[in-house]
C-alpha cells in the first residue's frame, strides 16, 4: 500500500516537474513556500554524492530550500541525504481508510459545503486555506491558476461558507494509480471546533470512494489523526518524511 501510495504521489507531480538525477523536482513559479517546492525520489534511488549536490544546487538557482518528501523506510535515500547535511523537519504520520470503514460526519447547522468551481470560489478556497496555514497569500490570478490546474487534473476543490463568509475548505487531487490525496483540510480561526474540517474531509473522502478511487492523507503529528481523521475512519499505515537542507 505504501509503496502504490508513494508511486501515487511521484505521478502526481510528474507533469509539472523536472528530473534531476534520480529525483523529481516540483518548484513552484509563483511562492518559495517549502511545501510548494519540493523533490520525490525514484522508487530505486540510490543517489550519489554528485546527485545530491546537484539536487541542491538546483533549488538554490531558484532561491528555494532544497527539501524533499517521501515515505519511509527508504535507507539509501535517508542515508546520502544525512551525509550532505539534510535534516528531518517532520515524520508526519501517513493514513487511508477503507470503503467499509468509512463515516462521513453530518454537516453542521448553518454551514454549506459546495465545490468550488467558480473563480471566486477557487479564491475564496485558497484565500481560507493561506489563513488556516498562516501563509501569505496569492494573487488573485495566481490563485484561480493553482487552482484550476487542480481541477483539469481530476481534482476536487470544496469550499465551506457561514452566512456566505468563507470559513473553511479542503481539496482531492487527480487519481493516480487508483489514489488520490486528500489535503488542505482548512478552518479559520474563530470557526475551528465545530465539525467542519471533520465534515470537509469526510465528504472529499467520499467523493474520491464515489469516483472509484483510494483516498489517503498525512497529518500533523498533533492527535488530528485520532481526533480529525480517525472518526471518520482513516488508520495511521507509515510515515511520510520532509527533510530539508537548511
Amino acid at each position: 500500500m505504501l509503496a502504490d501510495i508513494q508511486a501515487s504521489l511521484r505521478d502526481s507531480i510528474r507533469a509539472h516537474s523536472e528530473r534531476v538525477g534520480p529525483f523529481l523536482v516540483r518548484f513552484d513559479a509563483h511562492s518559495d513556500n517549502v511545501f510548494m517546492n519540493y523533490a520525490v525520489p525514484d522508487a530505486a534511488a540510490a543517489p550519489t554524492a554528485a546527485q545530491v549536490a546537484e539536487l541542491v544546487e538546483a533549488f538554490r538557482a531558484r532561491s528555494r530550500t532544497p527539501r524533499l518528501e517521501y515515505l519511509r523506510p527508504f535507507p539509501a535515500v535517508d542515508a546520502a541525504l544525512a551525509e550532505a547535511g539534510f535534516t528531518v523537519d517532520q515524520l508526519l504520520p501517513m493514513m487511508s481508510v477503507d470503503p467499509d470503514d468509512l463515516r462521513v460526519p453530518d454537516v453542521p447547522d448553518g454551514v454549506t459545503v459546495v465545490e468550488a468551481t467558480s473563480d471566486d470560489e477557487l479564491v475564496a478556497v485558497s484565500e481560507v486555506q493561506n489563513t488556516a496555514f498562516g501563509v501569505g497569500s496569492l494573487t488573485r490570478e495566481a490563485a484561480i491558476e493553482r487552482q484550476r490546474a487542480l481541477l483539469d487534473h481530476g481534482g476536487l476543490l470544496l469550499l465551506a461558507s457561514v452566512d456566505g463568509e468563507p470559513v473553511g475548505g479542503g481539496v482531492s487531487t487527480g487519481p493516480q494509480g487508483g489514489w488520490s490525496q486528500v489535503a488542505g483540510i482548512a478552518v479559520v480561526p474563530g470557526f475551528r471546533n465545530r465539525g467542519i474540517a471533520s465534515a470537509v474531509c469526510g465528504a472529499l473522502t467520499a467523493r474520491v470512494f464515489a469516483a472509484g478511487h483510494r483516498p489517503f492523507l498525512e497529518t500533523e503529528p498533533d492527535g488530528k489523526a485520532g481526533r480529525l481523521y480517525g472518526p471518520i475512519g482513516y488508520r495511521t499505515i507509515g510515515e511520510s518524511a520532509a527533510i530539508s537542507l537548511k
